[in-house]
């Protein structure tokens, strides 16, 4: 029984780290193969597939695990009766490492699995486009864009300045945020005051 828990604990932890490693090796070359992520983690690449049997079983996987994260994100900052402008606030400061992680995830969305990937991401963008709206209905965000559409630009809008902000480390969590409340439509005094803790 010992042996049998080891061993599952030991598969696990092998997943985990295949998962990890796919994060950093898609996201440097969304093209990767199979064989350069099991490089990476260590493995041969029949472990890589003893875990995910196509690649498209790993993006999958990948792409859930993003969606897992990002709504609790969401989840834990989120409540009916605060102003939609600072919960979008907390929930970028939440979700910024996850931005930053999961950025391929928006390459590969445009690619051969955008189908299935926006399928999965589909929770999160109606809890996204929820709070927009909520925005809109109080007058904090503009309806120059419809809720669904404006919570998409503004939230493509952080995992860009995430993806831009990793080579010299000069764009941060402010800079997402304060962009993409003016891409809400939040005045741009009203944005970083809100984003500096000053609302």
């Amino acid at each position: 029984m010992q042996t049998e828990s080891a061993r599952a604990r030991s598969m696990n932890e092998t997943r985990t780290r295949i998962l990890d490693v796919a994060l950093e090796v898609l996201g440097q070359n969304p093209e990767a193969g199979m064989g350069d992520i099991a490089s990476a983690a260590g493995v041969v690449r029949r472990t890589v597939y003893g875990h995910f049997p196509t690649r498209t079983d790993l993006v999958r996987t990948l792409a859930q695990r993003a969606v897992d994260e990002i709504a609790a994100a969401l989840t834990e900052v989120d409540a009916p009766e605060r102003a939609a402008e600072a919960v979008w606030v907390d929930f970028i400061s939440h979700v910024w490492p996850l931005a930053r992680r999961y950025r391929v995830l928006l390459v590969l969305r445009r690619g051969e699995y955008g189908e299935e990937i926006h399928a999965l991401l589909e929770p999160v963008d109606q809890i996204l486009a929820d709070l927009v709206q909520r925005g809109q209905d109080r007058g904090e965000f503009g309806r120059h864009l419809p809720a669904g559409t404006l919570s998409q630009v503004a939230y493509a809008a952080v995992f860009a300045i995430a993806d831009n902000g990793l080579s010299d480390g000069a764009l941060d969590a402010r800079a997402a945020a304060v962009t993409s409340l003016l891409v809400l439509g939040v005045p741009e005094a009203r944005a970083t005051a809100l984003v500096d803790g000053q609302p």
